[in-house]
């Protein structure tokens, strides 16, 4: 299925307060959490995309239950110990996020499993999680490219280590201490900052680790029946920020929202380039803070990032493409090198997608320069399977000044079936 969607620019403002859909991180993290637990747990807000139906997908090919209970989900399970033999490879779909989880998740079984995924998810590299889950003793393969299937086999117990990480990666942390949790040991993992920390948090929380400077200590145990109420979704909330931040006098309210400080780096961004922000914390969920962003567009100007910003800021940076194009002067991002491993190569399609709509992008080494025009003219351009390629085109059409036809628009359903909806509902809401 390759949709085209074709969208139009608006020249009012708009001033709205938009509820999200659940936050997609934490959603997969409280299947994951809720399916190796023993008992019965409670998961509301959940995220509706079809990454995480994936995620329980496969925690149901595991012998882990789901049912509604009012707007919520119930999750029973005999716990990680107790899970069954799947009958057939382990679908992850399109969900990388699902099949790095589930890995570190299935290192103590007694029985061998195969994780599979579509043609996008088949090509990209998960033979990083190898080393660090082999520090734990677990027997982990991938193809010879080091890409799906990954096969995860029985080892003859998993054991406490130390490792260090050269990529801050939230995802393959997180991996590493969903094997931990299950050793015989304490174990220690480090790399360098920008990362999301929501599962560690959560462990910190529930007794299963603790932070100790630069590092962060896994102690093995149990994971507990939890009831988890999650927020709506700050990467979806930044689409929304986006479309507030092109358009000077916009505003845009965003409650109930994950405010870590690993999912607000764009926030530090828009701030950069001249836009207003108000965001504030108003609870704590598992020990992660939770509130309400306001952004109000302003005159843009064009910045350059790096390091730490920059991974903080990684799944918003084709976002970001956009919002530069409509800044004064040139936008320079660096340390983007893991663009290039997303759902598409998100450094090649940031800066196709910007050049389809009139504007001026080139790629780098480790990540692109955008020429900020001050405006974009419009045209066509390919989602390139990606959802959010797709959702920020959609974005930049707000503003454009001839419409935008985005080829493969479906693919905002991995993360935001209603974004579309959602995006044009902005105006109405005055």
């Amino acid at each position: 299925m390759n949709e085209t969607r074709r969208l139009h620019a608006s020249t009012e403002r708009f001033a709205a307060s938009v509820a999200l859909p659940g936050d997609k991180s934490l959603s997969h993290r409280a299947l994951v959490f809720s399916g190796m637990a023993a008992g019965d747990s409670l998961v509301s807000g959940l995220g509706n995309g079809a990454d995480v139906l994936t995620s329980a997908h496969v925690l149901g090919q595991l012998g882990v239950r789901f049912h509604p209970d009012g707007s919520a989900v119930a999750v029973s399970s005999a716990g990680v110990g107790a899970w069954t033999e799947p009958a057939a490879p382990l679908d992850c779909g399109n969900s990388g996020t699902t099949m790095r989880l589930m890995t570190g998740a299935l290192t103590g079984q007694s029985f061998t499993a195969s994780l599979i995924g579509d043609e996008s998810l088949s090509k990209r590299p998960m033979d990083r999680l190898v080393e660090p889950l082999g520090v734990l003793g677990a027997r982990i393969s991938t193809d010879d490219d080091g890409t799906p299937p990954v096969v995860v086999e029985p080892c003859d117990g998993l054991e406490g280590a130390e490792i260090v990480l050269t990529t801050p990666s939230a995802q393959l942390r997180s991996a590493f201490e969903l094997g931990a949790i299950q050793a015989s040991g304490d174990s220690v993992v480090s790399s360098p900052p920008g990362y999301r920390d929501h599962t560690e948090r959560w462990l910190e929380t529930m007794g299963l680790g603790e932070r100790k400077d630069d590092t962060f200590v896994v102690h093995p145990g149990p994971v507990p029946a939890t009831k988890y109420d999650l927020p709506g979704d700050t990467s979806s909330a930044a689409f929304l920020w986006a479309a507030a931040a092109i358009s000077p006098g916009s505003e845009v309210t965003t409650p109930n929202i994950s405010l870590n400080a690993g999912r607000i780096g764009f926030l530090e961004v828009l701030e950069r380039m001249g836009v207003e922000v108000d965001a504030s914390v108003d609870r704590a969920i598992l020990g992660d803070p939770v509130g309400t962003v306001r952004v109000r567009g302003t005159t843009l100007r064009g910045v350059s990032i790096d390091g730490p910003l920059t991974i903080a800021a990684l799944d918003e940076l084709p976002l970001l493409a956009v919002v530069a194009s409509f800044a004064d002067g040139p936008t320079r991002v660096a340390n983007a090198i893991e663009l290039r491993v997303k759902e598409s190569d998100r450094i090649a399609s940031t800066c196709e997608m910007v050049r389809g709509l009139g504007g001026g992008a080139e790629p780098t080494a480790d990540g692109f320069e955008v020429v900020g025009l001050g405006w974009l003219d419009g045209g066509t351009v390919a989602s390139f399977g990606d959802h959010r390629i797709a959702m920020a085109a959609g974005v930049a059409a707000t503003a454009t000044r001839n419409p935008v036809d985005v080829v493969g628009s479906e693919a905002t359903a991995v993360s935001w079936p209603d974004f579309y909806e959602t995006l044009e509902s902005l105006w109405s809401s005055r």
